[in-house]
Parts: C-alpha cells; sequence; structure tokens
C-alpha cells in the first residue's frame, strides 16, 4: 500500500509539472517567416561586358571572391539575386578551373574567362544543387557567375571580353 500511495505522490507531481509549465502565461513570438533566408550578396564593384568589337553590351554590379574561402563558397546558400548583381571569381594565375553547384539553390551561367579577359566557356542556366563538374576546357583566370540565363538575354557569347 505504501507503493501505491509513493507512486500516486510521483505521478501527482509528474502531471502538476507538467500542467503548469504547459498553461504558463508567458507566450512566445512566432518566427517572422518574411525575413529572407540564406545569404545575401553584397555589390562591391562594376563588371563590363564587351562584344568582339569593343563596345559595352551590359553592366553587372558584383560580389568580388579573391580570397580562398570567398572563392569556395562562392553563391552557396543564396537564395535570391538581382538580375543584375553576380560574383567575380579572381584566381592569381590561369589554369584549368571546375566549379559545380552543391548547396546553391539558384541555377547560374557561369562563364570562364582567361588571363586576357576573353570568355572562353558559358555554361547557361546550371541545375541547382548538381555536383557535376563543370570545366571549363581553356586555361582561366576568371569566373563570373550570374542569374541564370543573364548570358543569353544580354547576348553574351564565348569570345567577348569583360572588364573590370
Amino acid at each position: 500500500m505504501r507503493l501505491n500511495s509513493r507512486l500516486n505522490k510521483v505521478l501527482l507531481i509528474i502531471v502538476s509539472g507538467f500542467f503548469i509549465t504547459n498553461c504558463s502565461s508567458e507566450k512566445t513570438e512566432p518566427a517572422n517567416n518574411n525575413q529572407p533566408k540564406g545569404r545575401i550578396v553584397t555589390p562591391e564593384s562594376e563588371l563590363t561586358f564587351l562584344n568582339k568589337s569593343g563596345q559595352e553590351i551590359t553592366n553587372l554590379s558584383i560580389s568580388i571572391a579573391d580570397l580562398p574561402d570567398e572563392r569556395n563558397q562562392g553563391l552557396m546558400d543564396v537564395r535570391t539575386m538581382p538580375q543584375d548583381v553576380g560574383m567575380l571569381f579572381i584566381f592569381d594565375g590561369e589554369a584549368p578551373r571546375s566549379f559545380w553547384m552543391a548547396n546553391t539553390p539558384l541555377p547560374l551561367d557561369i562563364m570562364y574567362v582567361n588571363s586576357d579577359s576573353v570568355i572562353v566557356r558559358i555554361y547557361q542556366n546550371t541545375t541547382p544543387f548538381s555536383e557535376t563538374s563543370l570545366p571549363s576546357e581553356a586555361p582561366a583566370q576568371f569566373v563570373v557567375e550570374t542569374n541564370g540565363g543573364f548570358s543569353l538575354t544580354h547576348g553574351i557569347t564565348e569570345g567577348m571580353k569583360i572588364r573590370f
């Protein structure tokens, strides 16, 4: 009988604690779901696309990735980006390059550019989150990433140049 009485007291304490905790007058505010999620790209410079005659085609506000950590992160986890904004990756020298879309939720145009500022390879509307390697197929010192469709919209093709 004593064991049963102790068990009842323990159960009463547990139930009371549960009731007090769940009936507290203190309420928490729901999370604000209107907050943008993911990283934000902050432009710090301008890049110009030039046709083969050297005439300006269009401009792009760019964030610059010239340090190893910045280049490794790139546009990963960026979920929205204005159409006239992109990223310029700057490497120390010209070499074969390869990018992928792992952890990148936006379709991108990836443009490989050699040390003479000539676009040597363009991948249009890449597949978000893909781990497929997208090689430069020619030595490149720079890489420009834009929203998918940017190069098609502005008539940017391989053989054109960039200026920054």
